[in-house]
């Protein structure tokens, strides 16, 4: 069993910036897809960013360009920096390691955008 764990989050205001920070019980090496979701109350879980085995990363279109996502392979962790937040990043976000015939999700963590 893979284990998954977020930390990072709270409370930032408009304009600034938070590091959200996940860690796999495995190496992340071997995962084919690490990502960062995000569901806000009322709404469905969103793809947020994801980065590929190779390397690879994709954004959704409405954070690229403020937030970044990278890995740590020797610490087997995947990190997801959030600059320029907006009171429409508020959700709970969820770190996700996928496997071929698998997935396995951290408990989320939540962000809220307010001043």
């Amino acid at each position: 069993q893979v284990q998954v764990v977020e930390s990072g989050g709270g409370l930032v205001e408009p304009g600034g910036s938070v590091r959200l920070s996940c860690t796999v019980s495995k190496s992340i090496s071997s995962i084919y897809q690490m990502s960062w979701f995000r569901q806000a109350p009322g709404l469905e879980r969103e793809l947020v960013a994801a980065i590929f085995r190779g390397g690879t990363t994709h954004y959704a279109g409405s954070v690229e360009g403020r937030f970044t996502i990278s890995r740590d392979i020797t610490k087997n962790t995947v990190a997801l920096q959030m600059n320029s937040v907006a009171p429409d990043d508020t959700a709970v976000y969820y770190c996700n390691a996928h496997e071929v015939d698998h997935d396995y999700w951290g408990q989320g963590i939540q962000v809220t955008v307010s001043s």
